[in-house]
């Protein structure tokens, strides 16, 4: 295949080096995958073999700027497949995920490399370099030592095959849980077992399922999470079951779409290849790089919470065993049970109905009027939406964000509906990583999984789905923001213990007062969203928390069970363990299943979070004590928008995490306004 044919071998010729769309089709990939692998690993050869003693230029300089095709490449792909996939995209998944790990390793096991590399460490007190310079410096020091390089021989050989076994698992995860998942959508024939669901849902499953060939039928399609949104206002409690257990059973089965043995052998190689690399468990090589410096500290944060966070939870399950018996049923509280009567609790006491919100809550105006406004309030952002531009679904959305100067600052991709082709759950990422080096801007893309309305209704969010908007641009702005120089450090290229924290700090502007009156508007009516349901929103806004927090700490703390098994163990049957791991955590509650059971818990499985689920009750620490600096500091005002975007947003990872946050909060991070926060004061 030829230049002119494959659209990913050249630069794009649009704005900010947008992906040609239109032109790009699925057997690009692979010969371009390839050629980009051939094209870096030339480029590193030159670097490796260069005559001329290391310097920081002819070095690391050198390897920043290597790759430029192959980063192209990876970055429409890994996108693409998770965004819109299809059976070619998880063909050439699984071909190059095993290729892309052994390009890895020949880089960071390439010993002549290598010795250029520490010798530049061990020289970098003379080097007379900046201080991003420097930690780059470091930061490659660290990558080619946790990589390997500093291995015997033979122990390089063995690691290269582990990454290249793992890679492969976290695909297949991957692939057998989004074939469960649709698979496992549970149909219904009768129309009356949907009552409570809003219309527009009902109207969206009749839709879904006739795209399935089930005409007259509704499908409900599952989220990522245990926890099923739907199971909070659908009233047929035999319908709640069969959901609950079809989100339960993804990867489960025995079919062919089974993940048992997939995690079991995933945990025992990387316990493996810790032990290879000097670490008693994965955990502890994870977690070193973290902000949390310890499995033991990130444990030690867990268990702390766990106890105060069940307790509120057994105390909310009393309360709601007492609103079935009000209601005048005669059962036990099930799983499937909590979110319905809790929804029931919550109306009674702060006189809150989800059905009753939702019309204030259409989607395009909370983005526009909501997120893309609180970001002009901050920090001078400017939003302009290009039509024009190519797009990989119709769903998708392209605006072109500018500066307070009016100077272009990137493209912001909005994907926000659910669909067969796309994973569960809601995620930021790049299509060119910012950087000042290579000349690069921006165009970053926010995933969520919202039910599609029919056609012509306009699409009524949850309160829920509201604050996940939010929280996933704050992860746009981050990388939208990032000034950094070299590549490497853009965005949220930082401690995945850090990275949420910018993003849970922008869930604060979603009930401030002059956010919330500009976006939470009838969509009909244009009425404002009452006053009493704004306080109640407020006022609510610790309730459940007993659950939330229970549910969290649970996965979490499966997670960490999983990955400080030592290498000599293998896990005979997934579910005692996982049983067995939640009752020694103290976070066992029969009725609060974990947020994800090991079999879907693609998290830490296949995308990134291995041993660091944590990080997000990590993060919100540092979360917590920054929404109280702005409070403090008056609010939503372009000073505090622009100290918060200069000290820590703009810097990217090209300084230590916690400097960076003492340089804006003047001060270590303090953990009682997340106690507060969550109900936790007893904590």
């Amino acid at each position: 295949m030829t230049t002119a044919d494959n659209p990913l071998l050249t630069a794009s010729d649009l704005p900010y080096e947008f992906p040609p769309f239109d032109r790009i089709s699925g057997e690009h990939f692979l010969p371009a995958f390839e050629a980009g692998m051939a094209e870096q690993s030339a480029e590193v050869e030159a670097i490796a073999t260069n005559p001329e003693p290391p310097t920081f230029d002819n070095t690391i300089v050198a390897l920043e700027r290597s790759g430029e095709l192959l980063d192209r490449v990876s970055e429409v792909f890994f996108n693409l497949n998770a965004s819109h996939t299809d059976d070619t995209l998880r063909a050439v998944h699984a071909e190059i995920a095993p290729k892309l790990s052994a390009h890895s390793d020949a880089i960071h096991l390439n010993p002549a490399l290598f010795a250029r590399v520490e010798r530049l460490y061990e020289e970098r007190d003379s080097l007379g370099l900046d201080e991003e310079s420097a930690w780059l410096l470091r930061r490659y020091h660290l990558d080619f030592v946790r990589a390997g390089a500093a291995l015997p021989e033979a122990d390089q050989a063995r690691l290269r095959e582990l990454n290249t076994e793992l890679s492969s698992l976290a695909t297949r995860f991957q692939d057998n849980l989004l074939a469960d998942t649709n698979d496992l959508a549970v149909l219904v024939k009768d129309r009356e077992e949907l009552a409570g669901l809003p219309e527009a849902t009902i109207a969206a499953a009749a839709e879904a399922a006739a795209a399935r060939g089930e005409d007259g039928g509704y499908l409900l399609t599952l989220a990522l999470p245990t926890r099923q949104p739907l199971l909070a206002s659908l009233e047929n409690r035999a319908l709640r079951e069969r959901v609950f257990r079809a989100a339960t059973a993804r990867g489960n089965r025995g079919n062919e779409h089974d993940n048992k043995a997939v995690l079991v052998r995933i945990a025992r190689l990387r316990a493996e290849r810790a032990a290879l690399l000097g670490y008693p468990h994965h955990a502890a090589y994870v977690i070193e790089d973290e902000t949390a410096g310890t499995a033991e500290a990130a444990t030690e944060l867990l268990h702390r919470l766990a106890p105060v966070a069940v307790a509120n939870a057994r105390a909310e399950a009393a309360e709601l065993a007492e609103e079935i018996a009000r209601s005048g049923a005669d059962h036990a509280l099930a799983p499937w049970d909590w979110t319905f009567y809790a929804e029931r609790v919550r109306k009674r006491r702060f006189d809150i109905d989800e059905a009753e919100l939702r019309p204030y809550f259409e989607l395009d105006r909370v983005l526009r009027d909501g997120v893309f406004h609180a970001a002009t309030m901050l920090y001078g952002l400017t939003f302009t939406e290009r039509p024009d531009l190519p797009v990989y679904h119709p769903d998708a959305r392209v605006f072109e964000v500018f500066d307070a100067d009016g100077g272009p600052l990137g493209l912001f991709i909005a994907d926000f509906y659910a669909r067969d082709s796309k994973r569960g759950g809601a995620w930021m990422n790049s299509y060119r990583v910012p950087s000042r080096l290579l000349e690069r801007k921006p165009v970053v893309v926010n995933n969520l999984n919202v039910t599609k309305p029919p056609e012509g209704e306009p699409a009524l969010l949850s309160f829920d789905e509201v604050e996940t908007m939010f929280h996933e641009f704050g992860h746009a702005l981050h990388e939208l923001l990032s000034d950094t120089r070299y590549p490497t450090f853009a965005g949220t290229n930082v401690p995945r213990d850090f990275v949420e924290f910018p993003s849970q700090v922008n869930e604060m502007w979603v009930l401030w007062p002059e956010v919330l009156a500009n976006y939470a508007c009838h969509y009909r009516t244009g009425e404002p969203l009452p006053e009493r349901l704004v306080e109640k929103l407020r006022e609510s806004s610790t309730y459940g928390e007993g659950f939330a927090t229970t549910e969290y700490l649970a996965a979490s703390l499966l997670d960490l069970a999983w990955h400080t098994l030592d290498a000599d163990t293998t896990v005979e049957d997934v579910a005692a363990f996982q049983a067995q791991a939640l009752e020694k955590a103290g976070v066992a509650v029969e009725e609060i299943p974990p947020r994800y059971a090991s079999t879907y818990f693609a998290h830490i499985f296949c995308n990134g979070y291995s041993a660091g689920y944590y990080s997000y009750i990590w993060s919100e620490v540092l979360d917590a004590d920054t929404v109280e600096w702005f409070r403090e500091n008056g609010g939503l005002t372009r000073a505090n928008g622009d100290h918060f975007r200069r000290e820590l947003l703009s810097r990217g990872g090209s300084k230590d995490a916690m400097a960076a946050f003492r340089a804006f909060r003047g001060r270590d991070p303090e953990i009682e306004p997340l106690l507060k926060r969550r109900g936790l004061t007893g904590a």
